[in-house]
């Protein structure tokens, strides 16, 4: 099923944060029916680096590439600002359908950006960005959609951001990402003012600036997709460092061994059963 499609149905959708092929592969097997390639996971991961706009759009694109291998499902890309102009946005528009998307996820911070729960961002003007959104829409294939995301709330206000999400949506974004409202008074006014309009993301970062609340909680209060982008990298560094901390003590992984897959289980999550058969079946044949 497309993401087009799959937004046509009532049930938010969840769309776990993914930063390489090997968590694109477990998360696909939990049953989630899309994926979100989050920029500042790949930054995190890749990179060791905050969320600052460092990640550019080749490392993602590769990385997209190598996700797209390992599942069928649809991936939502963080394209951050498009990396420059509209003639860049579009470009990467182009070069991130190749390698995969479903979805790219534009906003209106300069370039480079900075994560969307953090302080001192700044924004592009709206023109500038109704010009990104259009050359993105142009350049497409009918079904990827563009997700196009304000980050005004915390430089211009909540009035203002709504203002500019409806002039992305008459440019001809898919769907709309207010980011970083505080407060549920706020989640609330977005989903009044836009919804039904166009399908709404919810974001939920933990710690980040937004209340936390269930995927449940936000489809009832009129979202459309919730994405969950950095998690996986927070889980997996405090594992980490549990992981290092007992190795360093103790010399030896004995007592962490209940906390993590031993040998055969791992190759039986990535595929080595299937990838043997295949090594079995295109081996070389001896010639007479």
């Amino acid at each position: 099923m497309t993401l087009r499609r799959r937004l046509t149905k009532k049930e938010i959708l969840i769309a776990p944060g993914v930063f390489d092929a090997l968590s694109a592969t477990i998360a696909a097997q939990c049953g989630f029916e899309a994926l979100y390639l989050s920029g500042a996971a790949v930054a995190y991961t890749r990179l060791g680096q905050p969320d600052f706009g460092l990640t550019t759009a080749t490392e993602m694109a590769e990385t997209l590439a190598l996700i797209s291998d390992k599942t069928s499902l649809p991936i939502i890309v963080d394209a951050d600002t498009g990396f420059g102009n509209p003639l860049n946005a579009r470009r990467t528009m182009l070069n991130y359908e190749r390698a995969g998307a479903a979805a790219l996820q534009v906003e209106d911070q300069i370039f480079p950006k900075k994560c969307g729960h953090l302080s001192n961002k700044s924004l592009i003007s709206p023109g500038e960005m109704v010009a990104k959104i259009s050359s993105m829409v142009d350049a497409r294939s009918k079904d990827t959609l563009v997700i196009a995301r304000t980050d005004a709330i915390a430089v211009e206000g909540l009035t203002a951001a709504l203002d500019r999400a409806t002039l992305y949506l008459e440019a001809g974004a898919d769907v709309i990402f207010v980011e970083a409202p505080n407060t549920k008074e706020q989640l609330n006014t977005i989903t009044k003012r836009l919804g039904g309009r166009a399908p709404l993301v919810a974001n939920v970062v933990e710690g980040g600036r937004t209340p936390e609340f269930s995927s449940d909680e936000l489809e009832e209060m009129g979202f459309d997709i919730v994405i969950f982008p950095g998690g996986i990298v927070r889980a997996l560094a405090k594992t980490a460092r549990e992981y290092y901390e007992t190795l360093s003590r103790t010399g030896s992984t004995q007592a962490y061994k209940d906390r993590m897959y031993n040998f055969t289980e791992l190759n039986d999550i990535i595929g080595l059963q299937e990838m043997s058969a295949l090594d079995e079946k295109f081996k070389d044949i001896p010639g007479d």
